[in-house]
Parts: structure tokens; sequence; C-alpha cells
């Protein structure tokens, strides 16, 4: 398994803000006004991942009154990092592609200024939620794993 890229993201990113953009375009006169909290819950789940990967961090590192961790956890733990970064990703798309809709537009309809609102909370939540994922992926890391390019010289 390989770690997350970055532009594996950001791809995913692009075409949902895209994608968003596009249906904004389309429909945004028949869609009801976004709740001002409805990207909060990315936020949620990326505090959770926070305290995951400092606890697991901990454990895996050895340090003192930690307990080991079972290979199994470390693995639900990267599958779980990996989805969420994501999702992340995906949702910072979307999120984008409707601030990038409604700030043309907050004059234009009543909704817009308070989906303005909602789409700067769901941008930030999910990068909160893509940067937590990131850091749980890191902090799953064995502290003697290496890059790969790397001469093994002992005897």
């Amino acid at each position: 398994m390989r770690f997350t890229r970055p532009r594996d993201l950001a791809a995913v990113a692009i075409i949902a803000a895209l994608l968003a953009h596009l249906l904004l375009r389309l429909a945004y006169d028949t869609l009801p006004p976004l709740p001002v909290l409805a990207g909060s819950t990315l936020f949620v789940i990326a505090v959770v991942e926070v305290v995951l990967a400092f606890s697991l961090r901990a454990r895996i590192q050895r340090r003192a009154g930690a307990r080991p961790v079972q290979p199994l956890t470390a693995a639900r733990a990267v599958a779980l990092a990996k989805a969420s970064s994501v999702l992340g990703a995906l949702m910072f798309g979307v999120w984008t592609g409707v601030l990038i809709f409604v700030i043309p537009v907050r004059d234009s309809f009543p909704a817009a200024s308070n989906d303005l609102v909602a789409a700067v909370v769901g941008v930030l939540s999910a990068a909160a939620l893509t940067a937590a994922a990131l850091w749980l992926e890191h902090c799953c890391k064995t502290p003697n794993e290496r890059s790969g390019n790397e001469i093994d010289t002992r005897p």
C-alpha cells in the first residue's frame, strides 16, 4: 500500500468543484437554501481523527505507558485515513464549487448570501478533514520505515 499523494486528492477536488459548479449553474434557482452548518460534520470527523492519530502515534512509537498497537488496528486506521482524505478532498471540491458560484450571485439570489456562509464553513471543515486524515496516515508509519531508496548497510 502506498501513501496518499496530494496530486490524487487535488484531482478529486478539481473534478468535484467543476461538477458542483456546473450543477449549480443549471439548477441553483430550484434548490433550497443550504444549512449554515451543513459542512460542520466533516470537522467533527476531523477532530476524532486527530485524537486517534495522536493516540496511535504514541502507541506505535512505544512511548512509556502506551500499549502496543495490533497490526490490524493500524491497518484499519490507515484505511480510515485514506477514505477520509478522499472524502475531504471531494467535499472540499464541492464546497469550493459552491463558493465560486455564490460569490458573484449573492446580490441576485436572496439565498446566496446564506449559502456563502455555508460554503465557507464547508470548505474549512473539508480542509480540516483532509489534513487530519493525512496526519493520521502519517502517524501510522512505523518508526523504522524507510522510503525504499536507502541501502541497508547492516552486517
